[in-house]
């Protein structure tokens, strides 16, 4: 997509993180809203800023519910007649060894981080095989899903999952000659997001407060180690540029963190090689992910 202006952008997780800084850039764009996101207060706080400068629709719904893509869909297109830019970002992180986290984590995850794009594309795609211009599709996943490291396997399966379903989409577009509709993905590494506070927005049915994962110390401890690497990371200011470079350049995978490349040709060599995994070169991935 070259020209922005007057596009209408539909975004997940629009309250928090890169979610809000996209929805932010795509004003500065010109282009109008539709932001969908649970956390009501601080979607309504984003929603009136951008309502300022350009047409703004808030849903507030939670998107592990298949029922309220397809409503929160319905609303735009009722509204706007059109959908020119699907940008799938709401997820969360769970942290902990597989032996040790609760099924409803990887339940809660799944949901957010995948399936919420899955009913997304569902409900979007047709609409854009339908319009004269198509459209852009930009899934958020991450640099776990490019590479792994230790402490979270449930957000590296969920992060792989979307690069791979992403790609196949890709594919599947190209066999059904819809060459007017671009897939992309995002993977940046550590950025200062609010994935931090993941547990601030857990919905009640994927909560068990007498769990005792909850209260243990690998809980507490590598949920410390997530809100360190977040903390730390690259600065959330240029994330909407970057993207939206990407989209101008129609770019599938937009990245943001270059020092990472070598790991990421490195992992696909250990692989060919038939290589287990290194922890030490997890390590080096966790050092320059910043």
């Amino acid at each position: 997509m070259k020209d922005f202006n007057g596009k209408v952008a539909f975004i997940t997780g629009a309250a928090h993180g890169f979610g809000k800084a996209i929805a932010t850039k795509a004003a500065s764009l010109g282009m109008k809203l539709t932001l969908v996101d649970q956390d009501k207060a601080a979607l309504s706080k984003v929603a009136d800023e951008l309502s300022k400068s350009t047409e703004v629709l808030k849903i507030v719904a939670d998107v592990t519910e298949e029922k309220n893509v397809d409503n929160a869909v319905d609303e735009a297109m009722k509204k706007y007649n059109e959908i020119d830019l699907l940008v799938n970002d709401a997820g969360v992180a769970v942290p902990g060894p597989i032996w040790e986290l609760p099924t409803r984590d990887w339940e809660w995850i799944l949901h957010a981080d995948l399936m919420s794009q899955v009913y997304a594309l569902k409900k979007v795609i047709p609409i854009m095989m339908k319009q004269e211009n198509g459209g852009d599709i930009l899934n958020v996943a991450s640099a776990a899903g490019l590479l792994t490291a230790p402490g979270m396997p449930a957000y590296y399966a969920t992060k792989f999952a979307v690069v791979g379903m992403t790609e196949a989409v890709a594919y599947d577009l190209q066999a059904y000659k819809q060459d007017k509709i671009h897939m992309h993905v995002f993977a940046p590494a550590f950025v200062h997001t609010n994935l931090d506070h993941t547990e601030d927005y857990r919905p009640e049915k994927y909560s068990d407060k007498n769990d005792p994962y909850y209260q243990s110390e690998t809980f507490k401890k590598v949920l410390a180690l997530n809100t360190k690497e977040i903390t730390t990371g690259m600065p959330l200011d240029n994330m909407g540029k970057i993207v939206f470079k990407g989209l101008e350049d129609n770019k599938f995978y937009i990245l943001t963190h270059p020092g990472l490349n070598p790991l990421i040709t490195g992992r696909a060599e250990d692989a060919i090689n038939g290589k287990a995994p290194d922890l030490k070169k997890a390590m080096s991935f966790m050092t320059k992910a910043h």
